[in-house]
């Protein structure tokens, strides 16, 4: 046999009831610390996140109960268990467990006597049972009457393995109340051997790991819905971006629009990410030749981020060069794709400028939805263009966009952009009265770009500046950014 079965191994000393209070205080404290965790953890159940936290810290505070349930019975001592052989008289009188739920009841003990056929329970274990404390403790061959039918082959296998082969019992099973509710046990026993070596008696505590179980199991679940939703949203990005690259122009670098001829647009585009690359929303930028040899420039953004989104920003864009082809003038452009984004199964809102520039007159006609206004820069300073009116794209049914025209020079420099390169408005002022006007300031430094937009020789230098003063710029949303500078 195992030297720690033999019968007449010294008896372990106990520890201190000092160093047990010394644990329970510590446990305890880390109770009330993980539990602090837990109530600061998202409540909102749409945040998977913070489901998968607060699964987690319950968790831990079930395992925390549980410990300092054992340090507590190691202090005082479990309720009174009889020694055998008289056990089975005294087991009748077994004192009351405390109430189901309590820390104390979710751990009892047992001993069975095999030469005797005795068994003695302490009141946890009854109480864990579901059974009456005035009951007889039930034999081992009568103990699987409690288990479930899928169960009883590992408890009677634990059991026969302990009794025959001396085998330390430590496996989980669950019994049936009589009141019908099922329980999660965790038996952990051992054989108690005689003079000759032979199993004289069979000693085990049992746990009621109901809980603990059902805690474990929701982090489990809670673990493969965040993985999902991960996998989900990593799935989305990337079709998002995928979607965003195959609408957007694929030109880098500097074009003419139109190609030939005289007073040609010299135009570069850039789009700026979110400081979260994980949010890809329905910016966009446009140019494009159009057949009566004037120049369509577009930049809009569609509210919200990802594959849905970026979808409605690919229809828009779509529906945008359609019109512009067939001739339509910014205004009634604005206006009907006011009415396709009202039509649409998924509401949702935008905002747009669209230009047409008239090269043989050097004239720009444009409309804006709800949008930041084009910023023309001249003669080394620069200014935003007065807007007509025009409301955000599926804000109202039957919305009319108003038209105004600009006549430009050689040498003048047209900069659109989508809101999320600078605040659309400026930001309440905090208490201190500090912090008001950031979106006024944001405009202003794009303005201040004017001086070193006059030094430079392409569109794509004056891109260049623009990225380097805003690209490093922590900012919510993507923005894209369109420059067209008009040529001799």
């Amino acid at each position: 046999m195992p030297p720690h079965l033999s019968a007449d191994r010294p008896a372990a000393q106990p520890p201190s009831r000092g160093t047990v209070d010394a644990l329970i205080s510590q446990t305890r404290a880390l109770r009330g610390e993980v539990d602090a965790v837990r109530r600061e953890a998202p409540a909102d159940e749409e945040d998977a996140q913070g489901r998968w936290q607060r699964a987690l810290c319950n968790l831990a505070l079930h395992q925390l109960n549980d410990l300092d349930a054992h340090l507590a019975q190691l202090r005082d001592g479990p309720t009174e268990l009889p020694v055998l052989p008289e056990a089975s008289s005294a087991a009748r009188t077994a004192p009351a467990a405390p109430a189901h739920g309590s820390l104390l009841s979710r751990v009892g003990s047992a001993e069975w006597n095999l030469l005797t056929d005795e068994a003695s329970w302490s009141g946890e274990l009854y109480q864990i049972l579901g059974r009456d404390a005035s009951a007889p403790p039930l034999t081992l061959d009568e103990l699987p009457s409690l288990v479930l039918d899928e169960d009883r082959p590992m408890l009677t296998a634990m059991v026969t393995d302990c009794l025959i082969d001396a085998k330390p019992i430590d496996g989980e099973f669950r019994i049936v109340r009589p009141d019908g509710g099922v329980r999660t046990v965790h038996m952990m026993g051992e054989p108690m051997l005689d003079a000759d070596g032979s199993t004289a008696s069979m000693w085990a505590v049992l746990r009621d790991v109901s809980e603990l179980r059902r805690s474990q199991r929701t982090v489990g679940e809670t673990r493969e819905s965040l993985q999902r939703q991960r996998h989900v949203a990593k799935t989305e990005h990337r079709l998002a971006v995928e979607l965003q690259e195959a609408v957007l122009p694929p030109w880098r670098g500097s074009l003419r629009f139109p190609r030939q001829g005289p007073r040609a647009l010299d135009v570069a585009a850039h789009y700026l990410p979110s400081s979260s690359s994980a949010l890809i929303g329905g910016n966009w930028y446009d140019a494009l030749e159009l057949p009566d040899g004037e120049t369509l420039l577009s930049v809009g953004d569609l509210t919200g981020h990802g594959v849905t989104v970026t979808s409605g920003m690919a229809m828009l864009l779509g529906a945008l060069r359609g019109m512009a082809v067939a001739g339509t003038q910014p205004g009634q452009l604005l206006s009907w794709l006011n009415q396709l984004l009202d039509a649409t199964v998924q509401p949702a809102l935008g905002s747009a400028v669209c230009c047409r520039y008239l090269p043989v007159t050097r004239t720009l006609t444009w409309a804006q939805a709800g949008h930041p206004a084009p910023l023309l820069y001249r003669d080394g300073t620069g200014r935003a263009l007065s807007a007509p009116d025009g409301v955000l794209l599926g804000a109202t049914s039957g919305a009319v966009y108003g038209q105004a025209e600009e006549s430009l020079q050689v040498g003048d420099l047209l900069l659109l952009h989508t809101e999320g390169l600078v605040p659309r408005r400026p930001e309440a002022p905090r208490p201190d009265g500090t912090g008001g006007q950031e979106g006024a300031r944001a405009v202003q430094r794009l303005l201040d770009l004017a001086p070193r937009f006059g030094e430079a020789r392409t569109a794509q230098d004056c891109m260049r500046m623009v990225v380097e003063e805003f690209g490093g710029t922590e900012r919510e949303d993507d923005a894209c950014v369109l420059i067209a500078r008009i040529g001799s």
